[in-house]
C-alpha cells in the first residue's frame, strides 16, 4: 500500500474505542500489550506509514498518526488484537486535524479518563511515544505534539486542583472494601504486584489497618521485594489454585491477555468477593453468574463517587483554558514550519539561478564590474520571468498573486 503523499494536519487521525462506549469487556478484546504494539509498528512500515503512536490503558485503545485514512490505522489495530474490525468500527470515535489533536490533549490532562482527573494517563501517553520513538515513529510533528501535551499536562497538574484528592480504582476498590464486615479477619489475596496492585495493597494498609494479605505475582521475586517492605506474606505462583480457594477476597491486577482466575478453582468453597482490576478481565468468563461469588469489575469500581470528584469538576474549565493556550502555540508553530518549508523551496530555486548564471562567467574568470551587473540583472529578470509566468498560469486568480506580490515587496500594481 502506498505512502502518503502528505502530512498535512489534515491527515493526522485519531481512531479509538472507549469507556464512553465499550465496556471493560469490549475494550479487552482490543487492549494492545507490547509484543503487539510492536508488530503494529512494524506492519505499518510494510504499509508505507512511519508517523504514529498507540495508547492502550484500561480505560481506551486509540491509534494516533498520519493516513491517507482513518480505515488504515483501524485496521492496523485490530490486525493484532482479540476483536473483530467490525466491532471496532461500531463502537469508535474517529477524529481528524485539529480536533484529533484537542483529543489527545485531553486525555493526556486526565479530562477524558473514566475517573476525572486521573494523572497515570500522563505517564502513559509517555511510555507510549517513547516505545514509538525507540522504533523510529514519531516526526517532528508527533515528537512536538507530545511534547506540548506532556508540558501542559503538568501545568494543569501543577496550577489546578483537576487530579488533587485520591480517586483511582485502586482507591475505589478500598472504599468497597470499607464496607464489608469484620475486613480485617478476612484472608485477602494480591494476585499481580504491579502498579495498580501495589496501589491497592498500600491503601488496603493505610486507609483499612489490614495487614493480613498473600501476595502473588507471576515473577516471584517482585512479589517478595514487595512483601519484605510491609511484612506481608507469600505464595508462589504455581500454588495460585489453592490460594484462590482458602481466600475471602481477592483483587486481581494482572495484564494476563488470558484469564488467570480459572472459573473451575471458584466452583467449590464459601463465598467470595472478587475485584477485578484488570484489563482484559483476568477472572473466567462465568464467575459472576456463581451464586457464593460477588464479582465487580473496573467498570463497576469507576462508578464509585467521591466528594473529590466534584472538587475535581469545577476545575476542568480552567484545565480547558490551558489546553486552548497551548494548542493555539502549537499550532502556530505548525504554521510557522509550513511557511519555512516554502521558503526553503524558494531560496533552492534562487539558488538554481544563481548557479546556472554564475557558472559561465567563472569559467572564463571575468572580474569586470558591468561583467557582474549582467549576471545580476539576469538573475532578477529570471526571477520575474519565473512569477510573471505563475501569474499567467492562474489566470482566474491572477489580481491575487499580483496583490499578494504587492504586499509582500511593500508596493502595488499601478492602475
Amino acid at each position: 500500500m502506498p505512502g502518503i503523499l502528505t502530512k498535512d494536519i489534515s491527515h493526522f487521525f485519531v481512531a479509538g474505542i472507549n469507556y464512553r462506549k465499550s465496556d471493560s469487556g469490549t475494550r479487552g478484546l482490543f487492549a494492545v500489550n507490547q509484543e503487539q504494539y510492536a508488530a503494529i509498528l512494524e506492519l505499518a512500515r510494510s504499509r508505507g506509514l512511519d508517523e504514529l503512536l498507540l495508547l492502550s490503558t484500561c480505560n481506551r485503545t486509540e491509534i494516533y498518526g498520519f493516513a491517507q485514512n482513518p480505515a488504515q490505522l483501524i485496521d492496523l489495530v485490530c490486525s493484532q488484537t482479540n476483536g473483530e474490525a467490525s466491532l471496532f468500527r461500531e463502537k469508535a470515535y474517529v477524529l481528524a486535524g485539529e480536533k484529533a489533536i484537542n483529543h489527545l490533549y485531553s486525555v493526556s490532562a486526565g479530562l477524558d479518563s473514566q475517573i476525572l482527573g486521573d494523572y497515570e494517563v500522563v505517564s502513559q501517553v509517555r511510555q507510549a511515544a517513547r516505545f514509538a520513538r525507540d522504533r523510529g515513529f514519531l516526526g517532528s510533528f508527533t515528537e512536538r505534539v507530545i511534547s506540548s501535551v506532556l508540558q501542559v499536562s503538568k501545568v494543569i497538574k501543577n496550577q489546578t486542583s483537576l487530579s488533587a484528592g485520591t480517586v483511582s480504582v485502586a482507591f475505589a476498590a478500598v472504599q468497597l472494601l470499607e464496607q464489608v464486615p469484620e475486613i480485617q479477619s478476612r484472608n485477602i489475596l494480591l494476585v499481580g504486584t504491579g502498579k495498580t496492585g501495589r496501589n491497592a495493597c498500600k491503601n488496603m494498609m493505610d486507609r483499612l489497618g489490614i495487614r493480613r494479605i498473600t501476595l502473588v505475582n507471576r515473577t516471584d521475586e517482585k512479589a517478595r521485594e514487595f512483601a519484605s517492605q510491609f511484612q506481608l506474606g507469600i505464595a508462589p505462583f504455581s500454588d495460585l489454585e489453592n490460594q484462590v480457594r482458602e481466600a475471602d477476597i481477592i483483587l486481581v491486577a494482572t495484564n494476563s491477555q488470558t484469564p488467570t482466575i480459572k472459573l473451575g478453582w471458584l466452583r467449590q468453597g464459601g463465598s467470595k468477593i472478587i475485584l477485578d482490576l484488570s484489563i482484559p478481565h483476568n477472572v473466567e468468563e462465568g464467575a459472576r453468574s456463581l451464586p457464593h461469588i460477588k464479582l465487580i469489575d473496573l467498570d463497576e469500581l469507576s462508578r464509585i463517587q467521591d466528594e473529590t470528584l466534584s472538587m475535581r469538576q469545577a476545575e476542568v474549565p480552567k484545565a480547558t483554558a490551558l489546553i486552548e493556550e497551548n494548542m493555539r502555540e502549537f499550532l502556530y508553530w505548525y504554521q510557522m514550519r509550513k511557511h519555512a518549508v516554502v521558503l526553503q523551496a524558494v531560496k533552492q530555486k534562487l539558488q538554481e539561478i544563481h548557479a546556472s548564471e554564475i557558472s559561465l562567467p567563472k569559467a572564463e574568470n571575468i572580474s569586470r564590474m558591468e561583467d557582474f551587473h549582467e549576471i545580476s540583472s539576469r538573475i532578477i529578470q529570471k526571477t520575474i520571468n519565473l512569477l510573471a509566468s505563475k501569474v499567467r498560469k492562474e489566470h482566474p486568480r491572477s489580481e491575487q498573486y499580483l496583490e499578494l506580490i504587492g504586499e509582500l515587496f511593500e508596493t502595488s500594481p499601478k492602475t
